[in-house]
């Protein structure tokens, strides 16, 4: 259940590898699948959860945007610092990403 968000060509991680549990995130918060896994089509998600899940840096390059596709470290904050706002004061953490490390 648990996911560690630890990509291996970043030279090095600012924050430290993201560790969070699927359950959580999908049962508890009622996170949607397509809210994190996608596979965009002339601008709209495609992805249904019964399609295979890609590797992130799939479309999103470590190194650099390319075409749509945000450069991977901005992809995984910006997927994630959405929901965490939204949550702010209630149980996600939205300013301290290391607190990620718990398992948020």
């Amino acid at each position: 259940d648990v996911i560690m968000i630890q990509e291996k060509a970043f030279k090095s991680h600012k924050k430290g590898p993201v560790k969070l549990t699927h359950k959580k995130h999908a049962v508890d918060y009622k996170v949607t699948c397509s809210e994190c896994h996608h596979e965009y089509k002339d601008g709209k998600n495609v992805w249904k959860d019964t399609d295979p899940v890609k590797k992130c840096d799939a479309c999103h390059d470590p190194e650099q945007k390319k075409g749509n596709a945000d450069k991977l470290q901005l992809a995984f904050h910006k997927n994630c610092q959405g929901c965490h706002k939204d949550l702010r004061g209630k149980e996600a953490p939205d300013k301290k990403c290391n607190e990620c490390q718990q398992g948020g």
